[in-house]
Formats: structure tokens, sequence, C-alpha cells
């Protein structure tokens, strides 16, 4: 019951207070300023150490208010198996991109079994260096915002993240995640600041997210299976994308992941399988498309390995893509190739599934390009399916 009332009061836009029936350790007592100015780093980590060293549950309490945090390892594992981190405030990053950007991590949660983050803004503070590479001087990659690895039993729930310096949150190494209403806002021009990331993950679900930024909104990367991402929305940005893959020798394959119920207004592409033209033996099985709709997409159906990413390498994809369906994905098109498949000449794509597919392009009729793609149509499919038996 008391769960419930906490979550009908974050709608309602009051403040949680965590419960007797957890130790609760608020950062302010333990020396962090809600000033935006003062470094509150050493307070973050102590209130951790606290509640990762609790034999019971425990809830580390951020209030309203702005937070300056620097770069910080929350290490486990944890005596306790449900640690909680309630946000009611803002996480904020250093402005000065070179406080954090040589590091891939800004916020870095290791090896928790039974973590949970509720609520509150993490702000990556990345325009600064967004500059930098815009005005093409030499600059560090930057950090991640949040990063969770190695850990398991994971649940998110109404976060934002905003303005990250790099991919805004990272699911990597981890089984068991459950990710509800974490929302990304970052313009459309900022530069390799992917929504939500996962990789060499399992029984990862992505539930109602709303997700603007620069590049893809969420990218599937090598060893993830078993993923279900429903209700999700996406733009401006690079689309759902599996890959890039092929780019790293004897990575995993990718298996059993499912995207339903998705809309994608003005992005670059929406349904996304990308691999570099390089020899490989990675894979992608059992991916499930369904009922996605396209506004204004670019590319709005899309399979490309021959992806291109500081230059094309001239070989053949070495990846093996197999049994990927589409079903009831419909809407507008910003280009006249509304449906790409653009496969391997060494290993075609096998067991294309394309099921009422209804995609049109404003002032133009909408088209399909193929190569070295094999596959079956089911229903009406506009535009006309290019897949050869």
């Amino acid at each position: 019951m008391l769960k419930i009332l906490a979550f009908l009061f974050s709608l309602l836009g009051v403040f949680f207070y965590p419960t007797s029936a957890d130790t609760t350790y608020n950062v302010v007592d333990l020396g962090a300023r809600p000033d935006g100015h003062t470094d509150s780093t050493h307070a973050f980590l102590s209130a951790w150490a606290k509640a990762c060293g609790s034999d019971s549950p425990a809830t580390i309490y951020v209030p309203p208010g702005s937070f300056l945090l620097g770069r910080a390892f929350f290490s486990g594992p944890c005596k306790s198996n449900k640690v909680t981190l309630q946000i009611d405030g803002s996480l904020v990053a250093p402005s000065d991109y070179r406080v954090l950007a040589g590091s891939p991590f800004w916020l870095f949660f290791d090896e928790v079994d039974g973590f949970t983050i509720n609520g509150g803004t993490i702000d990556g503070q990345g325009s600064s260096l967004w500059k930098c590479k815009a005005d093409g001087k030499k600059c560090p990659d930057g950090a991640r915002s949040l990063t969770i690895k190695k850990s398991r039993n994971i649940v998110i729930n109404r976060l934002l993240l905003t303005n990250g310096q790099l991919f805004h949150l990272v699911i990597d190494g981890c089984e068991n995640v459950h990710l509800e209403g974490v929302n990304v806002k970052t313009p459309g021009d900022s530069p390799n600041t992917d929504g939500i990331h996962v990789q060499s993950s399992s029984d990862v679900t992505i539930l109602g997210s709303n997700i603007q930024t620069g590049d893809d909104c969420i990218s599937i990367g090598y060893g993830a299976t078993s993923l279900w991402m429903e209700n999700n929305s996406c733009g401006p940005g690079h689309g759902i994308s599996i890959g890039s893959l092929g780019r790293v020798p004897n990575e995993p394959g990718v298996q059993n992941v499912t995207v339903t119920s998705s809309t994608f207004t003005g992005t670059e592409n929406g349904l996304r399988i990308k691999t570099f033209a390089t020899p490989h033996d990675g894979f992608v099985n059992e991916v499930h498309f369904e009922h996605a709709t396209m506004n204004n997409v670019k590319n709005p159906i899309i399979i490309d390995q021959n992806y291109c990413d500081g230059g094309c390498h001239g070989g053949a994809s070495g990846v093996k893509i197999s049994n990927v369906t589409y079903k009831d994905i419909h809407g507008t098109s910003a280009t006249q190739v509304a449906m790409s498949f653009h496969c391997s000449p060494k290993n075609p794509c096998k067991g294309i599934i394309l099921e009422d597919i209804h995609l049109s392009c404003e002032g133009h009729a909408a088209e399909s390009s193929c190569s070295n793609a094999e596959g079956i149509v089911y229903g009406s499919i506009e535009p006309e399916s290019c897949l050869h038996a």
C-alpha cells in the first residue's frame, strides 16, 4: 500500500519521503548542499557506503534542490539486496567538460544486486563538449552520464536524463533490469548522445520512455538477449538501433528482441539494424518489430550491413542476420525509400517477415530497396516488397 501511495503522490507532484521501514540516509545530513555549486560528491559516496553496508533495506534520499557531483564510483556487492536511491532533486555535472570528459563515466554503479532509482533528474551539462566537437577542436569523447555494470535486479523509475556529454544511460553486463518512464531530453544536434544503451545484458525491459536526443534513442549492442521494449517514443534522434555490430572481435550475438508499440517523430531512422562490413562471427536472430508509428521518418525500416562510422571498410559483413519480423508498421517516410534491406553478400539476411506494412511518402510513391535479402510477406504491404524468396 505504501508503494502505491508513493506512486500516486509522485504523479501529483508531491515529494516522496522514505518510510520508516527503511534505514534512510539523507545526503544533506552528510554534508551535501542543494545549491548547484558546492561539490557534494563526498556526501553521496558516504551515503552509499552506509546504505550498501546496511544489513537491512536502505534508502539514500536526495531532497529537492540541485547537487553538484564530480566523478563517482558506487561499488558493490552490498550487504542488503534492497538499496534505493530516491531523488527528489537534480544531480548536476560540472559545467566545464574537462572535469569529466577524460573518463568514460560520470556516475558508475558496479556489481549491485537489488538496486532501485526513483525519480529526479540527472543533468550531464554536456553543451560545452558539444561545442568543442562542433568547432572541430581536439576534444575527448566525453563521459557517459549513468552506467550500471555487472549488476542484477535493477529498477529505474521516472528518471529524467538530460544534456549528456555522451550516452545518457548504459546497461552493461546486467541481468533482470526494469526501466519505466526513463526519459531523455537533449538537443537533436548533440553528438553521440544515445539515450539508453544496452549491451551484454539479459532480461531487460524498457517501458514508457520519451527519448529526445542527438543519436540513437535506444541502442542495442553485442551480447544483448531477451529484451522487451514497449510504448516508447523517439524524436529527435536516430531511432531504435541494433548495432552497430562487427566492430569488436569475438562479439557475442544479439537475440530475442521485441520492440512494440513505438512512435518515431522526425527521426533519422525508425527500426534499424546496422553492422560494419568486416569479417565477423556475430549474429542477430529472433527480432520482432511490431505496431510502430512513423511520423516523417527518413528511414522507417532499415538494415544496413555496410554501416560507415569514420570511413567505410570496403569488405563484406560477417554478421549473420536472420528471423526478423516487421508487423503493423505504418505512417510516413520523409524519403522515397521507406524500406531498405542492404545485407551482406557473404551472409544474406534470411527469414525476414513483412506483415501489414503501410508506409507512404508525401509527393512520391514510396519504394523499397533490397540487396542480398530473403524473406516472405503477409497481408497488405506498402511499398511493395523487394525481398526474394
